[in-house]
């Protein structure tokens, strides 16, 4: 049966970096995939930047016209549609960030009413302006759901400052996450960083004694969207 995974929030929440990794993972299990790179708003971090690897590995991949070019506008292709029909097992949208990016769900709300098995994700990262509080959460994922005209199925922590996020990090984002669950009744499915972070965060989990209905899965991702000479070397951006 055909998975379909949405996953939106605000700039810099992240939602690139987990799509790819939610990607390469399919492919692993050798699940037919295609990744929907929907960002009409920012060109600036966005999955389609790893066009190659991403092809290399397997993973089909739709994004905006123009959006690997200098041009500024982007318009979203019609081939599209074809993921709601197409025998790909993994289909990931990985949306632009706030309402605005949310807009381009909406002209797909009836293909995503007729899908078995959908679910959309709110990436929370507590360091980025915008949406490091409660209030700012709940407020931005409500105006995201009306734009989209999605319901969001879950939420996913990933606080982090890049390569310098710590166990401490996590801790931050789970204080967060815990009373947007509450106030929304959305259940947090995931909390999401590198492999050491994870491991240092599992730790924190005993020692604190951390409810883990607030934690879901501990996902441990691959960084493919940093911004470092190491990333510049290997992918020469």
């Amino acid at each position: 049966m055909k998975k379909t995974y949405v996953l939106i929030g605000n700039f810099g929440s992240g939602k690139s970096e987990i799509s790819i990794n939610f990607a390469l993972n399919a492919r692993q299990e050798d699940k037919k995939t295609v990744l929907v790179d929907l960002d009409i708003v920012n060109p600036y971090f966005r999955s389609a930047e790893r066009k190659d690897m991403l092809e290399e590995n397997g993973v089909k991949l739709h994004y905006p016209i123009y959006a690997m070019t200098s041009v500024e506008a982007t318009s979203i292709p019609p081939d599209i549609y074809s993921v709601f029909i197409d025998d790909h097992e993994t289909v990931i949208f990985d949306v632009g960030g706030d309402p605005a990016g949310a807009v381009a769900l909406g002209q797909y709300n009836r293909n995503f009413d007729e899908l078995e098995s959908l679910e959309v994700l709110y990436v929370i990262n507590c360091m980025r302006p915008l949406s490091s509080s409660v209030e700012e959460n709940v407020e931005l994922l409500n105006a995201i759901q009306r734009t989209s005209r999605l319901t969001i199925t879950g939420l996913i922590n990933n606080t982090n400052l890049s390569h310098e996020t710590t166990a401490e990090t996590l801790l931050e984002g789970y204080d967060v996450i815990i009373e947007v669950s509450k106030i929304t009744h959305i259940p947090v499915v995931m909390t999401v960083a590198t492999g050491e972070v994870i491991d240092e965060f599992e730790a924190l989990i005993s020692k604190k004694s951390l409810d883990t209905e607030y934690i879901g899965k501990l996902y441990k991702i691959t960084r493919y969207m940093h911004r470092d000479w190491d990333s510049f070397t290997e992918f020469g951006i």
